[in-house]
């Protein structure tokens, strides 16, 4: 199954709050992105149902591996291009909000040409 921007983004969200925490629910992601409960409750039913989340009996949520691949996928391209986009001039705030927009968007072939370059300038002499 095909995930669409917003599952990539509830992913993202699952994994920084469980690097956080250690325990996330419902609630904290609903907090941590502006949702409103039953739009949250929505998105974890259709994860919950395409294999990219477990939900346990108190409500924890925790990544599947194939969730784990995707979040993890998403967040290194939201950190990279956020510093990217900073080392090039953008303001910081603006920089993350064009990379959230990016990260889901770009393919793997250019985000991939992007860090080969970005890493070529930011390695220790």
């Amino acid at each position: 199954m095909q995930i669409q921007e917003s599952g990539e983004m509830y992913l993202e969200t699952i994994l920084v709050l469980s690097r956080q925490s250690g325990h996330v629910r419902a609630i904290d992601i609903g907090e941590h992105m502006g949702y409103s409960k039953p739009s949250v409750s929505r998105a974890m039913g259709l994860l919950k149902q395409g294999d990219y989340i477990h939900i346990a009996a108190d409500g924890s949520i925790t990544l599947t591996e194939t969730g784990r691949n995707i979040a993890e996928k998403i967040y290194e391209r939201h950190t990279l291009l956020t510093q990217f986009l900073i080392s090039l001039g953008v303001d910081a705030a603006i920089a993350s909000e064009d990379a959230c927009k990016m990260e889901h968007s770009i393919s793997d072939a250019s985000f991939l040409a992007i860090k080969a370059h970005a890493m070529k300038y930011t390695k220790n002499p």
